[in-house]
């Protein structure tokens, strides 16, 4: 039997490598689970309400572009957050946004760009379903650092102009997962103006949007209103999974120009799985809603005046600037996982699981990923005995 090749240089996905790394080990200590990005914070107690009010909905097939209430729910949620008129030709709703994020560049990517492969720029590391939609639609995927010496956010704006006249596509994470880096307004500004002199579309995962220290990040949706730019050039993906402790919903949005949301919806309607009416009607509910938004952030903000606390004396700590994740240094990730599992039984994520190695380099090999995601009492304990592990 004859199988694809375009999956073969396809790693391990990052938690299934994990399992293998750590399983056959016994832990060191009651384990505690901080790889992945799983919220664990109050979901708004007003959504069992919401749901119960409307179970009938389970009875009919959902539709396909998203109910009125929660299409307009997310355009005044756009509109209060930064400043966008949006109309419902503007959104797609998503079951998650993992699925837009794959399947926005099936539908928009070209299958050449000046007669040649498309080429698709992703930040290294990544969230996963970037690379795979790369090998799907045969682009080439271009993977660039995205390190300490450029603010850990991708330099796009240096890449050779030969490479940048293939772009299609360019995916860009703010706040970037892992390491809670934040694109400023200058940086978004940068990139829409390389996508116009280069004629491509910005991919913009602002899943983390509402998690911050202090001030809210700036969008592509509110930089490009303020530049007049093209509609088209950016699309924005949202999600109520970090928002609003709601993982398990699987509910986000994308916005962007009508013609591309007319593609996408396009595409979802043969190969897509609409987001149940019930949970819609939940959906809408929570993006109507900010002060369970505002209670969770505020034990978040918490959690990196702890963090910062318990690692100030480790060379290279830098705290997250929005996010929740620590993205710590250690002289090789996988080892510090597994020792760190060994000795006290708290799991962490390699960084190297989540980054490509690209001319012998690695950008996450000499870090762990820790998510803080635990109640913070749990948390405090959790910190601490991996500071006294790895850092002694």
């Amino acid at each position: 039997m004859a199988f694809p090749e375009r999956f073969s240089n396809l790693p391990e996905y990052a938690f299934p490598r994990l399992r293998a790394l750590l399983d056959h080990h016994q832990p060191g200590g009651a384990p505690v689970a901080m790889t992945i990005g799983e919220p664990r914070h109050e979901m708004p107690p007003f959504l069992a309400e919401v749901l119960n009010a409307h179970l009938d909905g389970f009875a009919r097939y959902p539709t396909n572009e998203g109910i009125p209430a929660l299409l307009e729910a997310i355009q005044g949620w756009i509109s209060r957050r930064y400043g966008a008129d949006l109309t419902p030709e503007n959104l797609m709703v998503l079951n998650g946004t993992r699925e837009g994020l794959f399947n926005a560049a099936l539908a928009l990517c070209p299958e050449h760009k000046h007669g040649q492969t498309p080429v698709i720029l992703t930040p290294n590391p990544f969230y996963q379903a970037y690379a795979v939609a790369s090998l799907v639609i045969g682009a080439e995927p271009v993977y660039v650092p995205a390190t300490e010496a450029s603010g850990h956010l991708p330099d796009y704006m240096n890449l050779p102009a030969e490479t940048l006249d293939r772009v299609a596509i360019v995916y860009i994470c703010s706040p970037a997962n892992p390491q809670g880096s934040v694109a400023d307004a200058e940086y978004l500004r940068d990139l829409i103006t390389l996508a116009q002199r280069h004629d491509f579309q910005i991919f913009a995962d602002e899943c983390y949007s509402e998690i911050y220290r202090d001030t809210p990040p700036p969008g592509v949706l509110q930089i490009a209103r303020e530049m007049g730019a093209d509609p088209e050039r950016v699309l924005p993906f949202h999600s109520l999974s970090k928002r609003s402790n709601l993982p398990g919903l699987r509910s986000g949005f994308v916005a962007g120009g009508v013609e591309s949301i007319r593609r996408i919806r396009q595409l979802r309607a043969y190969a897509g799985a609409p987001l149940p009416e019930p949970l819609q009607h939940v959906a809408a509910a929570a993006w109507n809603d900010e002060a369970h938004v505002d209670r969770s952030r505020a034990l978040y903000q918490q959690k990196y005046a702890l963090a910062d606390r318990i690692f100030a004396a480790v060379p290279g700590y830098q705290g997250p600037e929005a996010g929740f994740f620590l993205w710590l240094p250690v002289e090789d990730g996988e080892a510090a996982a597994l020792h760190l599992w060994q000795q006290t039984g708290i799991r962490v994520l390699p960084g190297a699981y989540l980054s490509r190695e690209m001319e012998g380099f690695n950008p996450g090999k000499k870090f762990i990923r820790v998510a803080m995601v635990t109640p913070i009492d749990e948390l405090e304990e959790a910190l601490r005995r991996l500071r006294n592990c790895i850092y002694p």
